[in-house]
């Protein structure tokens, strides 16, 4: 199947609810119902083929086959490691995440604020599992994996050394769930080293599909704890970390017990009464589930002597589990960096909370010919994929006490930690944001080009571009429309990308698509080529008719491989075009096209049509070949097919430079011809079947066999 066509499909999946939470997509094919149901009927344990209990699915690196850390492993199942395990005990809580030998303190800290909602939770963490009912040694979670949401199946072996789990486990020894879903999350990632550091939002927004913000808390706005409690409220997941200058630093303890470069998760924003005064304090959980800060507000700190019993207890302070309370203002000393995980509206179940309005959409950075670059790149910018989006309405109680419409971008290529193992780094990435010139407002077809893009200074934009997973920011723009526009820094680096807009307000957001269609054929001509136009044989020019015979033959009638030869022969005096010649499949199409009585033949009236084209397509590619290199550039080719009379949209002129550009994003001149008249031809046969003109058209397998080969 070729990409566009699993792209098409994938687009009419997700139409149909495919990659929804409710509806997710088996990650490698895999169903876990299925396989389960097999495994019960043969009586055997499940072992998973994609994900093996070898030494692959632990690392490539620092956790490959001949690395120390994987000496002595030994995969085994929670059976044979306790006598009587179980799924989960008592519900699950944040005590049930201690790391192991791994460091993924940052999705530890995410699976931690997770098992805050129980509701979340079960979107990734299906319920009825266990070691007792119709076990099969088989388990299954969930993931929002760049736009969509997946369905992982696993067996349950695990790594172990010494009889322990190797990673995390939870504190609770015969509780297993835990292990399993980093056991999932690494099989969706290629392997458990792949996990090795990163952000907690990275954890969060994979374990609900939302949209993460960053705060640095040096530079912490007023309104801080507040945003904080309101997220909470709303479900919201919440993290944060101290920065570390150097890696020596790395989980360094700090004088008060905190931990640098280590991910924490904050799971409540309280106010107490201190001495008759109200302090803000903020409820932070290690994952190690041990090691707790020792300063002002800790467990068994003299503060809380000074605390009514009633709010003592309900705030329960004193556990030692990894938790623990401190004071806002030291939170905002102590701590680097605040990470808010933003909540799709499906996620919120509740109807007594608000909700974020959500767009989302997947694209493509294809080199030479959507990999445009940042603004820098003046000729090739405005290539990049365009979107769209119309903010009507201004927020109705503005946290900053300012009007405008607020809104957050989010910016995410694919599949960073599956390229982690090959070497393949990140794209540095960023987006910029443009004001719809009031001309082009309410349009559905607008693509804004150079005149705007180079001309007028965006309205918004990503702070810089950086090679991370995602970039994401917070803005507040007026009401009115604007154009969002992705892209890597450099040009011509390729890569997909999910782009995801949510805003206070409810906000329309479209893909900006050229509709498809060929002007001069479908009566909206605006200038470009026009129909053929066909002559009396004395009207031919006597010379032209001279030339003709020459190659004809004795039957006044050019067949394919006499056209070839004419062709070749004229295009070849060109010193101005670079070209390989004219393809027997070219000129059968040609003919196809032209050949007006069904001789399968061209006469002299259909040549002389044909030569005449050929020469306005000349012009064309000659006044669209800017840098006189006798070929024309995929950028070029753009705006020279629009001038022939074809405006088509971006997975078209994908496709068009997939097929007929070279290895360099070149197209020469017998290409173009080619590609011109295989979309002249396409329109014809469409106009053909779609007799109500309605822009749709239905087949069968056979008439749809007999277009594709035609």
């Amino acid at each position: 199947m070729s990409n566009i066509a699993k792209v098409l499909s994938r687009r009419q999946d997700r139409g149909e609810g495919v990659g929804t939470n409710k509806n997710a997509i088996p990650y490698n094919k895999q169903d876990y119902q299925s396989l389960k149901q097999e495994c019960l009927a043969k009586k055997t344990l499940f072992c998973d083929p994609t994900f093996p209990a070898e030494s692959d699915s632990l690392g490539y690196n620092e956790l490959g086959q001949q690395s120390i850390k994987t000496r002595g492993v030994e995969w085994k199942r929670p059976k044979e490691l306790c006598s009587n395990p179980e799924f989960i005990v008592d519900g699950a809580k944040r005590t049930d995440i201690c790391q192991g030998a791994l460091g993924d303190c940052w999705l530890l800290a995410a699976i931690a604020s997770l098992t805050q909602d129980n509701e979340i939770l079960e979107r990734v963490v299906p319920h009825g599992q266990s070691f007792t009912k119709d076990y099969a040694g088989i388990f299954h979670f969930q993931f929002w994996q760049y736009g969509e949401w997946v369905d992982v199946v696993i067996d349950d072996l695990l790594p172990t050394k010494d009889g322990k789990l190797l990673f995390v486990h939870s504190a609770e020894g015969s509780e297993f769930w835990s292990a399993l879903l980093e056991k999932a999350y690494a099989k969706v990632n290629g392997s458990y080293e792949a996990l090795t550091g990163g952000s907690t939002t990275e954890g969060f927004e994979d374990f609900t599909g939302g949209i993460a913000e960053k705060y640095e808390l040096s530079k912490a706005p007023p309104y801080l704890f507040k945003l904080m409690q309101k997220a909470l409220t709303l479900g919201s997941l919440l993290g944060c970390s101290i920065k570390i200058t150097s890696s020596n630093e790395k989980e360094k303890k700090t004088s008060l017990k905190l931990v640098k470069g280590h991910a924490y998760s904050i799971t409540a924003a309280e106010e107490v009464h201190f001495r008759g005064n109200p302090v803000e304090l903020v409820r932070i959980r290690n994952p190690w589930g041990r090691v707790e800060w020792t300063g002002a507000w800790s467990d068994n700190s003299k503060e809380w002597d000074s605390v009514k019993p009633e709010e003592k207890a309900k705030l329960n302070h004193s556990a030692e589990d990894g938790e623990f309370w401190m004071a806002y203002s030291d939170f905002i000393q102590q701590f680097s960096k605040l990470e808010i995980c933003n909540l799709t509206p499906d996620t919120l179940l509740s109807d007594d909370v608000s909700r974020w309005n959500y767009n989302q959409f997947e694209g493509n950075w294809r080199v030479g010919f959507t990999a445009g670059g940042c603004r820098n790149n003046q000729a090739t910018f405005y290539s990049n994929p365009q979107f769209v989006i119309k903010l009507e309405d201004a927020d109705d109680d503005p946290y900053d006490g300012e009007d405008g419409c607020t809104f957050l971008v989010g910016l995410m290529q694919k599949d960073c930690r599956k390229e982690k193992r090959f070497g393949q780094d990140l794209n540095s990435i960023g987006f910029t944001i443009y004001k719809v010139p009031d001309e082009l407002k309410g349009r559905n077809n607008i693509q804004l080009g150079p005149d705007v893009l180079l001309r007028k200074p965006p309205v918004a934009r990503s702070k810089t571009f950086i090679n991370l997973r995602e970039i994401s920011e917070r803005f507040k723009l007026p009401p009115g429309e604007y154009v969002i526009i992705p892209s890597t820094f450099e040009p011509n680096r390729k890569g997909s990308f999910v782009l995801r807009v949510f805003t206070e307000k409810e906000a329309a957001a479209r893909r900006i698509k050229m509709r498809t269609e060929n002007r001069f054929n479908f009566g909206h001509m605006k200038g470009g080529m026009n129909p053929p136009q066909y002559v009396s044989k004395s009207d031919v020019d006597p010379d032209f008719k001279n030339l003709f015979n020459e190659f004809a033959g004795n039957d006044s009638e050019a067949s394919v491989t006499e056209l070839q030869k004419i062709l070749d022969s004229v295009i070849s005096k060109r010193t101005d075009l670079k070209t390989d010649g004219f393809s027997i499949e070219t000129c059968r199409q040609i003919i196809s096209l032209l050949d007006r009585d069904g001789s399968g033949k061209l006469g002299l009236v259909e040549f002389h049509a044909l030569w005449t084209k050929i020469q306005k397509y000349l012009e064309i590619f000659k006044s669209r070949d800017t840098d006189k290199s006798g070929t024309m550039s995929s950028h070029e080719m753009r705006d020279a097919v629009k001038e022939a009379g074809f405006q088509l949209n971006n997975e078209v002129l994908e496709v068009i430079i997939l097929r007929y550009a070279n290895q360099q994003y070149a197209i020469d001149f017998d290409c173009f011809v080619s590609c011109l008249i295989r979309l002249e031809m396409l329109f014809k046969m469409f106009k053909t079947f779609d007799k109500k003109n309605t822009g749709k058209i239905e087949l069968d397998i056979l008439q749809w066999l007999c277009l594709a080969l035609s």
